[in-house]
């Protein structure tokens, strides 16, 4: 099985060769409402420079972006697989300017499915084939994922993308990021992975990922990058309870220039090799 993991992330970067689209995969160690703003406003700043983006769910849980944007039951990615439902029906647009697609259904018959699904390879293929069509039909995927239990991602094709830890500055979030990292990297080997760093400045931010890098270039041989950070900022908040982006209500918040420039971060086409894997096969 792990061969075939690693035969779908060789898969996607040869399907995905070239300059759209860019893969990324955000896990987090901080709280899902905390995880879920963070995404909807680094996707809508994407979208306001440019971008055509995807948001993903690919949560076997409830809390994750699809539910949080209270976007509309549409067919999942593993529907398409299982041949119940079309490419067509994938994605829905959001206020924000993204579109909002789902890997399953965040129901235990769903779950079970997709646990089913990792055992069969002619099902994990169409389910690998259906991501990289509709990866193809935008410029960045931002994926919101979590680790399975057996420390990989429940779609094998996100290892081929760019994987991203978001972490705070306290000393439970540190720890926690770095266990997901070191579960990253025993399942997927030796790779790059960034980390955002969010309710600090800059200077803050610098300081705990310089922690986290050392630790793990010392015992997992791991690079770990800073791809960047977001202050913490009431704006975020108040734009939320109206129903918007902080880009969109308040620009000239902290936050907001915060995000335009992670935003061009994951925009820029040299930042694979400071941040993750090139697509190019």
């Amino acid at each position: 099985m792990a061969n075939f993991h690693n035969d779908q992330a060789e898969g996607l970067r040869r399907m995905l060769a070239g300059p759209r689209p860019r893969v990324f995969t955000f896990l987090s160690a901080l709280p899902d409402e905390e995880k879920n703003a963070m995404l909807t406003n680094l996707g809508a700043s994407l979208v306001r420079s440019g971008s055509d983006v995807l948001m993903l769910d690919a949560r076997a849980a409830a809390g994750g972006i699809a539910a949080q944007l209270d976007a509309p039951r549409r067919a999942s990615l593993l529907d398409v697989a299982r041949q119940e439902g079309r490419m067509s029906e994938l994605v829905q647009s959001m206020p924000q300017g993204f579109g909002v697609a789902r890997l399953a259904h965040a129901t235990v018959q769903a779950r079970s499915q997709l646990e089913a699904a990792v055992q069969d390879d002619l099902l994990m293929r169409r389910l690998g084939q259906a991501f990289g069509t509709l990866a193809r039909e935008h410029d960045i995927v931002v994926v919101d994922g979590e680790l399975g239990v057996d420390d990989g991602f429940a779609l094998p094709a996100l290892a081929g993308g760019e994987i991203v830890v978001q972490v705070s500055n306290s000393a439970a979030s540190i720890k926690a990021a770095y266990s997901m990292i070191k579960r990253l990297t025993s399942a997927l080997g030796r790779r790059p992975i960034s980390v955002v760093v969010s309710g600090v400045d800059e200077r803050q931010a610098g300081v705990v990922h310089d922690n986290i890098a050392q630790v793990a270039s010392r015992y997992l041989a791991t690079r770990v990058e800073l791809l960047g950070s977001v202050p913490a900022d009431e704006h975020v908040g108040r734009a939320a309870r109206l129903g918007r982006s902080v880009v969109e209500a308040f620009p000239l918040a902290g936050a907001s220039l915060a995000f335009r420039k992670l935003a061009g971060r994951c925009s820029m086409a040299d930042l694979a090799p400071a941040a993750g894997m090139r697509m190019a096969g």
